[in-house]
């Protein structure tokens, strides 16, 4: 067994968001929900935004002991007028949601195509829009944009997915550039695949794209990339975001947090 360290390594100060209010998107779980949960056990009002109601109302229910407030907010981000409203007065933003459809260019309906890109590049724009007016009016402000690895890299039989995120990182590092000069930071974090719903929905989709066994999409497919042969845990991504809107991220904007266990090592 090994001795304590003699020069302990310096703990930096946790994050503290008493007093600010976050939105988070596609809270109802995943991802959403494993970030609003982080937000509100550093103390601040969590707006909860979902379509789902009853995640929403379980995610509240298991908040209910944390420093901070959740709100659950029943939104359908299509509507796009609304979701601009929700985000005004926010200090911290991070934009979750997201959908997912595992087809060929050519056999990919373009309704749903449409519906991709409105829920998570144009809903995004739209929540980033709502949000800046109260951030630069007091010099301060967190946007943190779900992305993916695949805001980066491409994967076939997934052109809406990678077209909003691409998009996604191009208007990150934009209202990273624009909120500079007011106190606002914005970035991209971006995992592999993490264990959640829209994943475990990937696998049947993905086996039907590529003619193989649901077993064998995990290890074949999803993870074939991927150093580290795991898929990564909600709450691992909701660390990366909560160091973002942490005091040690001040300096951090433009940036694409990459948390792909080696894929883009490649």
């Amino acid at each position: 067994m090994t001795s304590p360290s003699p020069h302990p390594a310096p703990q930096g100060p946790p994050l503290d968001l008493d007093g600010r209010t976050a939105l988070v998107t596609g809270a109802a779980g995943g991802i959403g929900r494993a970030c609003a949960l982080r937000l509100a056990a550093a103390g601040a009002k969590v707006r909860a935004v979902d379509r789902d109601a009853e995640g929403l109302a379980a995610l509240a229910a298991h908040s209910a002991h944390l420093p901070g407030v959740l709100e659950p907010r029943i939104l359908d981000l299509t509507d796009l007028d609304a979701a601009e409203h929700a985000a005004a007065g926010t200090d911290v933003l991070v934009n979750n949601a997201g959908i997912q459809l595992v087809r060929p260019i050519e056999e990919f309906p373009p309704d749903v195509f449409h519906t991709v890109l409105t829920v998570m590049l144009e809903a995004p724009f739209r929540l980033i829009r709502g949000a800046l007016p109260h951030m630069y009016g007091q010099a301060w402000g967190r946007i943190v944009n779900i992305s993916s690895v695949h805001g980066l890299r491409a994967s076939a039989y997934k052109s809406a997915y990678v077209a909003a995120k691409h998009g996604l990182e191009g208007l990150s590092k934009t209202a990273a550039l624009e909120g500079a000069p007011h106190g606002v930071t914005s970035n991209c974090v971006n995992p592999a695949y993490v264990r959640t719903p829209l994943v475990e929905r990937q696998l049947a989709d993905q086996a039907e794209a590529h003619g193989v066994p649901e077993d064998r999409v995990l290890s074949d497919i999803l993870l074939k990339d991927s150093a580290v042969k795991r898929l990564i845990e909600p709450e691992e991504v909701a660390e990366a975001v909560a160091y973002l809107c942490g005091p040690h991220g001040s300096f951090v904007t433009g940036s694409s947090l990459v948390l792909d266990g080696g894929w883009t090592a490649h």
